[in-house]
């Protein structure tokens, strides 16, 4: 095909990072981003060009155009990490495999985005998609579903039968539910909101915990002593994970992989990391994909397909939004609930 000289795009408007921290939280796109017109990217060795359908907005995205994600923005650059779309052109043995097939994938940091009609990415970093799994389940295929299912993979290694998850309605705690219930395992999940956990208790939390609670710290001792949970997976990082970890029984291991409250928190027993082994480390999916096997990738991602195609999983979008009226209307969407929001050229 013959491809067009520019294309439209969501452009960065500032480089490097952010000199304050005020969350996911965007009340307009104006400080951050453009709509405007961009050349064309072309691919180098071992990348591929993807012609765009669609493309996820996740809350590392908005921390990402902010200036608080932990890779620094490159002004004049399309933002968007993640999306599904067709290979165009590519240059290298896999990048010729994949040319005109639909890929998820993942990108985004080196100054090619998925918020655009095109994106140049590692050829890598995708993921041929089966025909019968929907554009909205393949534009956000890689980040969310395929972190829960290798941070699963981290619950089973512990040796318990159970896992405390902050952040619990968003997307990715949704597809543990569901793992959980399926394998298990109990699930105990830390909310915001009473009106958020029938639902996720319908897709497989065995325990829902309101933050707001009187008797959240009760509750949460009692099920320390009954589940024996060692594994925390934290998106929040605040002062309400920390208690949790120093609630947990011996050998626990606090996993963050996000940061969505500004708060630092204090470890108010810190000798616990002595007598009672328990550890504190950080989870980035990009890692896993750099030590996993080929063999491991592709038993995980064709697990994670078949979950989408056989209705075990299936993402909840609240609105897909035109790229060329996200200045507008991205804002707005975002606000629109506990679901995702796609961006489609």
């Amino acid at each position: 095909m013959t491809l067009p000289a520019s294309m439209n795009a969501l452009i960065l408007k500032e480089h490097g990072f952010g000199s304050t921290r005020t969350g996911s939280v965007i009340e307009t796109l104006e400080p951050y981003l453009e709509y405007g017109s961009l050349p064309v990217p072309r691919p180098g060795a071992g990348q591929v060009l993807i012609k765009v359908r669609m493309a996820s907005v996740n809350p590392s995205d908005l921390y990402f155009i902010k200036g608080e994600y932990g890779q620094p923005r490159i002004k004049g650059a399309a933002a968007g990490f993640e999306g599904v779309g067709d290979v165009v052109d590519g240059k290298g043995f896999y990048a010729g495999y994949l040319k005109g097939k639909r890929v998820a994938f993942v990108g985004g940091v080196n100054g090619s985005g998925a918020w655009a009609d095109y994106i140049v990415v590692e050829a890598a970093m995708c993921v041929v998609i089966k025909p019968a799994m929907r554009n909205e389940d393949a534009a956000g295929h890689v980040v969310n579903p395929v972190t829960a299912w290798t941070m699963f993979d981290i619950v089973k290694a512990s040796g318990a039968k159970s896992f405390v998850f902050t952040a619990a309605f968003s997307q990715l705690g949704k597809l543990m539910a569901g793992l959980a219930r399926d394998n298990g395992y109990a699930m105990i999940a830390i909310i915001r909101k009473q009106s958020q956990a029938a639902h996720l208790e319908d897709l497989g939390a065995k325990h829902v915990l309101v933050q707001s609670d009187p008797e959240f710290a009760s509750k949460l001792a009692a099920l320390m002593k009954s589940e024996k949970p060692r594994i925390l997976l934290d998106a929040v990082a605040n002062q309400i994970a920390a208690d949790i970890f120093t609630a947990m029984p011996a050998r626990a291991h606090w996993i963050i992989y996000g940061k969505l409250d500004t708060e630092a928190p204090a470890l108010k027993e810190p000798g616990q990391l002595i007598f009672m082994n328990k550890t504190i480390e950080g989870y980035w999916l990009v890692n896993w994909f750099k030590r996993a096997s080929i063999l491991q990738k592709l038993m995980t991602l064709r697990a994670v397909q078949n979950r989408f195609i056989s209705g075990a999983w299936s993402t909840e979008v609240v609105a897909t939004v035109k790229l060329a009226n996200a200045m507008q209307e991205l804002p707005e969407a975002l606000r629109l609930g506990d679901g995702k929001v796609m961006i489609v050229p």
